[in-house]
């Protein structure tokens, strides 16, 4: 991967023997495989039996789980915000790994829409929720910093499982404790 960065950096016309650039190569590489490392981690090793008994039924929500993911389409970031919110049904998720599982997927390559599915069908999978709820707010660089260059431009995406998509009362109340000020 190495060699490839530095052909990348002749072909854009840089010489990649110039003192700022000699060690790029291997610094993008270890970054690219960081940004990624999604691909390296897997579902049940992750959770790693962090699921709890519980008699709680009421609505689990996380809100603000900072996200950092790359588009498949430019290899440009996308930053944002994830919320996830889950029915429990006699078990529920060790805190952590709902942050954990949001990263997982976000350092994969992505489109956003795809990545809100996945975050919620994890969820759905580790806890048997009667239902998932799942909303990204992110900007993405594509947008922001080539193409029609709009700054102030951001993507909500939600994904519904369950109870969320069925009931229109517990999907009033997520939104609404979504929306509720910090």
């Amino acid at each position: 991967m190495e060699s490839l960065f530095t052909q990348l950096i002749a072909a854009i016309g840089e010489n990649p023997q110039r003192e700022g650039l000699q060690k790029t190569p291997q610094r993008a590489w270890k970054a690219f495989q960081y940004l990624t490392q999604g691909y390296q981690q897997n579902l049940n090793s992750l959770v790693n039996e962090a699921i709890f008994e519980s008699d709680t039924d009421e609505m689990v929500m996380v809100r603000d789980i900072e996200l950092y993911s790359l588009c498949e389409h430019h290899l440009l970031p996308f930053i944002g915000k994830c919320h996830v919110a889950y029915l429990p049904k006699g078990k529920v998720l060790g805190l952590s790994k709902i942050a954990r599982i949001v990263d997982m997927y976000a350092r994969r390559l992505q489109i956003q829409e795809k990545l809100t599915r996945d975050i919620a069908e994890a969820i759905a999978e580790v806890t048997q929720a009667a239902g998932v709820a799942v909303v990204i707010e992110a900007q993405h660089m594509c947008m922001m910093m080539r193409g029609v260059e709009k700054q102030g431009s951001q993507m909500s995406t939600s994904v519904m499982l369950g109870q969320f998509r069925k009931n229109p009362q517990t999907r009033m109340e997520f939104l609404a404790l979504l929306n509720k000020p910090r």
